[in-house]
């Protein structure tokens, strides 16, 4: 069974992500791969608890699944919006969690976590709700 990090990054043209971070394919590959499972993580954690639920819920409808639908195009993206989603993930710990992760790269891909989040955030919850939304 293809995992949802093989899924979400099959979606993703790592050459445009490797040129917006500044890295070789790679590395950016790589860095995807330490970041989507800790997205993932954060937004499952989140919705433990009622209101996360909830705030969960309606960022899934805001993030309709065409950001992903025949392949993602990075420029679509909106970062702002990215890094909203990033804070309501983590909260005060995501600097911590960037840098756990950057920590588990090292080298360049390190800083490129802080980079990356907001960037695959959209794209995690596009995936969610194209998963979530798609079967009703």
């Amino acid at each position: 069974m293809v995992s949802a990090v093989d899924d979400i990054l099959a979606d993703i043209p790592m050459d445009q992500l490797a040129a917006r971070l500044g890295v070789d394919q790679a590395t950016a590959e790589q860095a995807a791969r330490q970041a989507i499972p800790a997205l993932l993580g954060g937004m499952q954690a989140n919705a433990q608890d009622p209101a996360g639920a909830t705030s969960l819920a309606g960022a899934l409808g805001d993030h309709p699944s065409d950001l992903i639908d025949g392949g993602v195009d990075l420029d679509q993206i909106d970062a702002d919006d990215g890094e909203k989603i990033v804070g309501n993930v983590f909260g005060p710990n995501q600097d911590q969690v960037a840098q756990t992760l950057g920590g588990n790269l090292g080298g360049q891909a390190g800083g490129s976590i802080k980079q990356l989040l907001p960037i695959l955030a959209p794209i995690v919850l596009a995936y969610l709700s194209k998963r979530l939304l798609g079967q009703q």
